[in-house]
Parts: C-alpha cells; structure tokens; sequence
C-alpha cells in the first residue's frame, strides 16, 4: 500500500524521540554499564609488533596467578576454512575473521590479539597478561598501498593469490582481488575527447570515532547455551558469527542489545564477544570485557587508506565523454576492503556512456579496515569530485551547472549495472545553485567549494510485531538496534498506519531470541527495511480491527472502513468502533491482536547528495576554517526532518574531519603512535560553523511511505567539498588527505616560492 504523502497526520512531523530523556540523563544502559554478579573480567594481549612469527607462547604464569579463572591462545579457538558469511553491508571470511579474533602462527599489525585472560578484578587480568610470555621472529612490515602492491613486498599471506585474474598468478601477493567495472568503450570515448586530465590522489586511514568503546558481557550456561549482552550495530551478525567462529548453533546463543553509544559502521562485526563467550565457558562465570580508546584504535576496523587515480575526457561545451579510474584500497590485515563500493558509486551521479573503473583490494600490516558510512564511496568521490572541479575551471563553466549537465536522472545506467528509475540528482543540483549560500560573497583568502555524491542504500531481511493491548496502546517490536532515532521513526510510520497517535505507540528492540533475524544497522536500511516491515505488521492490524468491527457490527469486513483510528461502518446503524474499544473487547473477539510481517525488502532507492563549504585558509599558519556549510540530499519522504537532518550534519561533519584533521599514523616501525582523541584530532564543535540543511523530497516507489536511505550519503561529497573550496581560495590543488595546517603552509610557501622564480 502506498499512503499519500499529502495527507499525513505523523509522518512527517517531529515529536520528541522515546529514548531521548533516558539517554541525555544518563539513565539508559550501554555496553559497559551491564555487569553480572560473581562476573569475571577479561582482557586482550596485543602484539607489540606489525609483523611477526609467533615463536611460542607460554601462559603457564599467567594461568597460576591467583584470581586467573582462564587463559586462552589462538590454538584454543577452532580451525577455520575459507567461508564468507554476510555480517552488515559485506560479506567477510570466518577464517580471516577467527584469525583477527585471536592471531594464530603470524602477528599481522600493531595491536593483534594474542591472548586473552578473565580474572577476578582489572588488576589481576593486567598483572597476568604481562606474566605471559610471548617469543616472536619479527619479520618485514608493509603499511602503504602502493608499496603492498610491489613485487618485492613483504607477504603477508602465503596462501593469497589474486582473485578476479583471467588466470590463476603462479604466486601469492598482498593484492586479494583485482575487480572491473565497465560500460561503453572508454578508448573511443576519449578519442572524442578535447579536455583529457589525469590526477593522482591520496587518503589516510581514518576511524569512526564512536564514543563508546567495544564492551560485552558474555554467560555460558551448563546447558551448552550462552547469552550475551553488549552493544552492535547487528545482535543476529553477532549471534551468528559467534556461533561460526565457536562452533555452536545460532540457536544456543542469545545476543541482548545494549544501547549503542556510536556506530558508524564499525560496530557490524565481533572482536571481544568470542573471546567472552569462550572464557565464560573455560572459566564456569560470566566475563565483561571492555576495550580501552588505544585497543579501539588499535585493533578495530577504520576506513580504509587508499591511492586513487582518474582520467576524465570532456568536450569543449562540458560533456564528459569518457571518464576511468584505478582505485587501490588498504585493507588491512586481512582482505575485505570496500573497494568494491567505490568503484560502483564513485562516477555514479552522472549519466556517462564509456567509464571504466578498476579496484584492487590490498592487504598491510595495518589493523584490519572496517566499514564507515558509505564505506569506499567518500574516498572514490574526493578523487572524482576533485578532478571534475578542475576540468570545471579549466572549460569556465559553473562547477554545479557542469554537473547538472551530466547528472544522473530517471532511465541512467550506472556502471555497476542499475538503472535509475525516480532519483533526485538534478533536483539536488539546482536546490544548491538557488541556495541563498551559493550566492553569498566572499572575502579574501576565502573560498567556495561544491562535490556531489551517491549511496545506493540497501534492503535486506527485517521482522516486525505490532502488539495491540487491551487499553488501545501499541508495542512494535522489531531487530535493530537504534543509531539515529529509528525508534521514533517507527513508532510513527505504525501510528499513521494505524490512526492513533504517536505518544501510543512504544517501540521495544527486541533480542534475538524474541524476534526474528533482522539484519544489521547499517547501510541506511532500516527507516526503509524495518519501517516496510513495520508498516506491513501494522496493516496487519488494520485488517484484523476491520475484521474484529464487522463481527461486532454484523456487517462483512469490506463494509468497515478504518479512518483515524476508528472502524466505521458504510451501511447500516451500527456504532462506530475506535481501536480502543476493539482491543478492550478483544478476548471476547477472538484473543490479542498482533500484526506481524518478515520481509525481505527489495528496491532501496538511491540516494544523492550536494555539499557546499566555504573556507578561510591562514596564509601565515595555514590553518583552514570552515565559514559556511550546506549539505542537499535526496531524502525520499522524511519521516522525521529532525534527525534526517541530523544524519546530514553529522555526515558533513566527519567529512570535514576527514578531509582536514583525521588519520591514522604509523612510525617507520609499523606502530600506531596516535590511538587516542589526544593525537587523534576529530572536529569539536568549536572547529565548525553550524551546518545547514535541505531536504529535497523525491519519493522512493518502492517503500509506502517514499523513503530512501539518508544516513550513507551526508558523508561522500564533503572530501571534496573543502579541497575544492581550498582550492578556490589559494590556486593550490590539494591531493593528499588531510589538509593539515603544516601540509597547507608548505603548499603555499611552495606556491609563492614557485611565483617568485
């Protein structure tokens, strides 16, 4: 069923979220805050090395300290074969996964897990790790891409051999997976061709950043069962894996979900939750374990760093003909980048005949690479968006006007393989242009700069239960864990559905023995996915109120209409009945009322966005500041405009770090020597001017309500975005992320040193 976007009474609107005062209070429960009586408490030896051959490890200290319950190494997890299981927007190797968890015959990166305790206190676990003896071969390291990719590199993998080759190579590499994308002919298309650059650029490694550290509480049961509590992104992704990776059913593990204090993506897969679960089991007690900011850092998945190269061929009256790319992600550790993601979106908000895209997956000694935010998308898209603002200036044309030129629309086909049906690409293009912002003035040493960027959102599997109680309240229950407000978003969508107001609605996310498998949070399904599965549960309902009215009324079902609430009757004398008054009566009826719905959604509408950023650049120091920001999206139907809105500026937000503060840097020894907010410096409030929003509303026909995806895209033009601006208030093309202050003086005293001469 689709509802009439013209008629709604809450969706739409912006009531208050239902989690709101617990969480600002302080009064709700995350990760950390859930404890056990007679709870042990686990911690993680970590390699000192990037690179090593474990010689031998000796916990026999370790193990008779009294206050040891359990000690566990590698060889007490069990053998692996090669096996992909979906876990968030990607599929990853178990086998990989069970070597990350707890490293095995080869340290790979600084921070690897190499054992773990559960003791009695803190203080005992820590005393016990450094009684355990650990003798290791240090072996060559590799940390840049470029470098990984080199014949002569230290191998991490003896048994990798680069997937996606016409043949088999004869030796292992660093490179897991070389993949294409095509459409066209791009020789021929550059041949037609009068404007041809050819740019070259560089990302770092940059981390989500959540504020809340890995954290879970784990109890195996004498009956072979275990339940545990901590907070994901996904508790099925983290039943299941657990249960891959311990060799037990799904079904004989309960994942309870924490709230979850920050995601990002980087909390859709298991670090600690194994190791708690199998020293619950070898200790007999429950075990909390909580990593430190340094172990997040350290041993948890940022986004990939990456080396990117684009050609693009236009024509004189900015056409772009032909356009390629060769993109080469760090993936860490282990295989598994999102390579694949960027080279589907990078050059997918333009209608373009011959384009041709190239990924390489490439292993490091580096901690292994995890999702965050349209993983792939944001690094593809700086190296685009950066060219085409240079190809823009180059033809004197607008830079939002050449991409309204070439914008996607309705009947495009992306290189990946869909075609477009209703998208907002143009509508966002000139939502920018006609933005009071785009025509502002600028002052000296400012600049302006614009990027575009896609997501594709996903779909996937949800379950939902819509509870009527006898007093006419309502409880939906559904699987996901809520990040951004997903509570409120589906009371709401159940309240229109069902007439009623939102303040009668409560939503519960349920655990995962008490709801069926609902995939994770993540990948901006669940407005979407859960809100199709809900929607449909709460029809469900309608269908039996009207059934439960027209007993009541003597009448045939399809003579009751529901209307606000209300069963009305469209013959006869008979009373009308609000759902209050059906559910009162309901045991007499026929028992409790529950709609139910497991789908697996189909047709996530794609989303685009436009971000323009102004800038102050210091030609003293070379500090940027970020004067102006607005971020324009497709948003589908905004079911909640407060915290779409917050999606975008959080997204605008991280880009901006991304592309001035954040990354990861290695020493020449392979180790990490900022895993800390200290030396890791992300964006406070101080740092930013407040960033407006626009919400262009080109309704999704797939969903009944027109949503799309929101929370992926915010985060993919603002790369660019501010180099571009950069770019427009000194002259200097910037290529490398991030643009710190030291990187900016010494362009501009190259700049004037080059001037001068």
């Amino acid at each position: 069923m689709t509802y009439d976007n013209e008629n709604l009474k809450v969706v739409g609107t912006r009531p208050v979220r239902p989690d709101g005062a617990d969480k600002v209070t302080g009064r709700a429960n995350f990760g950390a805050d859930f404890s056990m009586p007679q709870q042990l408490i686990g911690k993680v030896l970590r390699s000192p090395h990037p690179h090593a051959r474990i010689v031998s490890i000796d916990t026999s200290k370790a193990e008779a300290l009294p206050g040891v319950k359990a000690v566990m190494v590698g060889e007490d997890m069990i053998a692996m074969a090669h096996e992909m299981s979906q876990s968030g927007e990607s599929a990853i190797d178990v086998h990989d996964l069970s070597l990350n968890v707890l490293a095995r015959g080869k340290v790979l990166y600084d921070g690897h897990a190499v054992a773990a305790v559960a003791a009695t206190s803190a203080v005992i676990a820590d005393d016990a790790l450094d009684l355990i003896d650990v003798t290791y071969d240090v072996l060559p390291h590799v940390s840049d891409v470029d470098e990984a990719m080199k014949p002569d590199a230290p191998v991490l993998h003896e048994d990798m051999f680069t997937a996606g080759m016409d043949e088999k190579p004869a030796t292992a590499s660093n490179i897991a997976s070389r993949m294409e994308m095509a459409l066209g002919d791009v020789e021929e298309g550059f041949k037609k061709a009068d404007i041809v650059i050819e740019r070259s650029y560089k990302t770092k490694a940059v981390h989500q950043g959540y504020i809340e550290p890995h954290a879970v509480v784990a109890n195996f049961a004498e009956d072979g069962t275990a339940t545990v509590w901590c907070s994901s992104q996904g508790h099925f992704a983290i039943r299941d894996l657990c249960a891959k990776l311990l060799g037990m059913d799904s079904s004989a593990i309960r994942v309870t979900p924490a709230e979850i204090g920050g995601g990002f993506g980087g909390k859709t897969t298991v670090y600690l939750e194994p190791l708690a679960i199998a020293l619950s089991k070898k200790a007999g007690r429950p075990v909390k374990m909580t990593m430190t900011r340094a172990e997040v850092f350290r041993a948890t998945g940022p986004t990939p760093a990456t080396s990117l190269d684009v050609k693009i061929g236009v024509t004189n009256d900015g056409q772009i003909v032909a356009a390629e790319a060769d993109f080469r992600f760090n993936a860490g550790a282990f295989k598994g980048s999102p390579v694949g993601a960027a080279c589907m979106s990078a050059f997918t908000p333009y209608t373009l005949e011959n384009v041709k895209v190239v990924g390489y997956d490439v292993v490091t000694n580096a901690c292994k690479s995890g999702a965050y935010r349209a993983p792939g998308a944001p690094n593809g898209a700086f190296a685009v968006e950066s060219a085409l603002d240079e190809l823009a200036h180059m033809l004197n044309m607008d830079p939002l006007d050449f991409r309204h030129q070439n914008g996607a629309e309705a009947g495009t086909k992306a290189v990946y393989g869909a075609t477009f049906r209703e998208i907002g690409c143009k509508d966002v293009l000139v939502a920018a242009k006609n933005h009071p912002h785009y025509k502002s003035n600028l002052g000296p040493n400012q600049g302006r700069g614009v990027a575009s960027g896609f997501w594709f959102n996903i779909g996937g599997q949800s379950n939902a239960a819509v509870n009527v109680h006898e007093d006419g309240t309502v409880t939906v229950v559904e699987g996901n864990p809520d990040i951004g407000g997903t509570r409120a978003a589906m009371a709401m969508m159940a309240a229109e559905v069902l007439g009623i107001p939102f303040e009668k609605v409560q939503v519960v996310v349920a655990d995962t023995a008490s709801i069926g498998h609902t995939d994770v949070t993540g990948g901006s399904r669940v407005t979407f996915a859960t809100g199709m599965a809900v929607t449909q549960a709460a029809e469900d309902v309608v269908r039996q109120l009207k059934e439960r009215a027209a007993a009541t009324m003597e009448l045939d079902p399809e003579e009751v209409v529901w209307q606000d609430g209300v069963a009305h009757p469209t013959k006869g004398e008979a009373k009308p009945l609000s759902l209050a008054d059906i559910a009162g009566d309901a045991a007499r009826t026929g028992g409790i009322i529950v709609g139910r719905s497991s789908i697996n959604a189909k047709g996530a509408g794609p989303s685009f966005a436009t971000h323009i950023c102004d800038v102050e650049v210091d030609p003293e120091t070379g500090r940027i500041e970020i004067l102006r920001y607005t971020a324009v999206q497709d948003v589908g139907k905004a079911i909640h405009p407060s915290y779409v809105e917050g999606q975008m500026q959080g997204g605008a937000v991280q880009g901006i770090g991304w592309a001035l503060n954040e990354e990861y840097v290695y020493n020449e020894d392979g180790i990490l020597e900022n895993p800390g907010f200290l030396d890791y410096r992300m964006p406070v409030a101080s740092d930013l001017p407040m960033i407006d929003t626009v919400l262009v509303e080109v309704a999704n026909p797939s969903h009944p309500f027109g949503v799309r995806g929101v929370g992926e895209a915010p985060l993919v033009p603002p790369l660019a975005a501010v180099v571009n601006a950069i770019q427009d208030a000194t002259g200097i093309r910037m290529t490398e992320l991030p643009v710190s202050p030291v990187k900016m003086l010494e362009a501009l005293e190259a700049n004037q040193k080059q001037a001068a001469e």
